[in-house]
């Protein structure tokens, strides 16, 4: 089957359609060469002229795959090519593994087929993750809501193999002032930011299988977001600015017995909400009192900002940002972040993430990697030049 460009399975009868006027293509196009009709369809691509950039480096892939499938030898030379044969069960090299074509940059890469692929492309991962917890790990689905923030999340889980699903929410568009803190170049503006997100992690694995929610999480989608049966999700990694929206994915994580994780971007807080396990625990650990979902869709906007400063604990910001929050829509257009605190928050959601899946014991709670307490105070004990701290 040939996937098509807006990230839904292709028409087998139109393996290489032309998207709509203004279709945004979303998610590669895999042909396999031992196919006939993926043989067809490639042979009809190459001859269109729309293929930009060709990258076929799949013998320094096999070579890679055998020498981590046999780390104990020393693979060179014809000893290296014999393993190789082997690997490749004598198949016909031009009919080996699978092309995969990048609409939105006109590359066509040739890679490993997808357990090969994904065994060399996480081989560096052993040592910290076996290769059983690497198979049970890419067999879950994580649903990132808010993909400013949660982009970093996303594309670091999808580095780290945690998660081969993603479900991926967000209604807004990539401005300049998002490029303080996101991944991206100046010819990505105006792109939604869920197409964004989705192409980098394809560019990362195009294996993997992502869901956009372009218009992000409405009182007509939420359960769909997370109701779907045969396709549940694991984990939630919420990073909105909307009061409505983080509470009711909380109440909707909480009945299906979904843990949440939620970073702020301010002195390196995480929030941990263990709803698998305590399906009664109260949302934002209790600091949003009784109100609903529908109680804070309500709240006028003052009283709703009061909501949000007071679930994310307003005693514990960090001085710039209380001091950020008096000045915002006077000095300041919106609330700061930074390109350096969005990185963090990435590698601390994707470590609980990965954690939380393999069934470790991570409690509920409210954690800070404060990097301004940890490194470098200046009433910090000083430490001799080249000893350890």
């Amino acid at each position: 089957m040939i996937n098509s460009f807006p990230g839904t399975p292709g028409d087998p009868q139109c393996p290489l359609p032309t998207p709509p006027e203004r279709a945004v293509p979303v998610r590669p196009t895999l042909l396999r060469p031992a196919e006939e009709d993926d043989r067809a369809a490639l042979d009809a691509l190459l001859d269109s002229g729309r293929v930009r950039e060709r990258h076929d480096r799949i013998d320094e892939q096999l070579a890679e795959l055998a020498r981590c499938s046999r780390p104990h030898d020393v693979l060179t030379g014809r000893r290296l090519a014999e393993a190789v044969v082997e690997l490749t069960d004598g198949a016909e090299p031009s009919r080996y593994g699978t092309w995969a074509w990048y609409p939105w940059s006109g590359r066509l890469v040739r890679v490993l087929p997808r357990e090969e692929f994904r065994r060399v492309r996480t081989d560096r991962n052993r040592g910290r993750i076996t290769t059983a917890e690497q198979r049970r790990l890419l067999t879950r689905r994580i649903g990132v809501i808010g993909l400013s923030v949660g982009s970093s999340a996303a594309l670091t889980c999808a580095m780290e193999g945690v998660a081969g699903s993603f479900r991926l929410a967000d209604f807004d568009t990539l401005g300049l002032s998002n490029l303080n803190r996101l991944r991206a170049g100046v010819h990505d503006l105006g792109l939604p930011k869920t197409v964004l997100c989705a192409r980098q992690m394809y560019e990362i694995d195009p294996y993997l299988d992502i869901e956009l929610w372009q218009e992000g999480l409405t009182e007509d989608t939420i359960d769909a977001f997370f109701g779907a049966a045969d396709r549940p999700l694991d984990l939630v990694i919420e990073e909105c600015d909307t009061p409505w929206v983080k509470t009711a994915a909380r109440e909707h994580a909480r009945r299906h017995g979904v843990p949440v994780l939620m970073d702020t971007n301010d002195r390196g807080m995480l929030d941990v909400e263990r709803f698998d396990l305590e399906p009664d625990r109260p949302l934002f650990h209790g600091r949003g009192g009784d109100l609903s979902a529908e109680d804070v869709r309500r709240l006028p906007p003052a009283d709703a900002l009061a909501y949000l400063l007071r679930v994310c604990d307003e005693s514990r910001l960090s001085p710039a940002m209380k001091d950020a929050l008096g000045r915002i829509g006077h000095s300041l257009s919106s609330w700061p972040q930074l390109a350096s605190g969005v990185t963090l928050g990435g590698a601390l959601v994707t470590d609980t993430a990965r954690r939380i899946l393999l069934g470790a014991p991570v409690a509920s709670g409210r954690y800070y990697t404060d990097l301004e307490e940890i490194i470098g105070t200046l009433d910090a004990e000083p430490v001799p030049a080249g000893a350890a701290r």
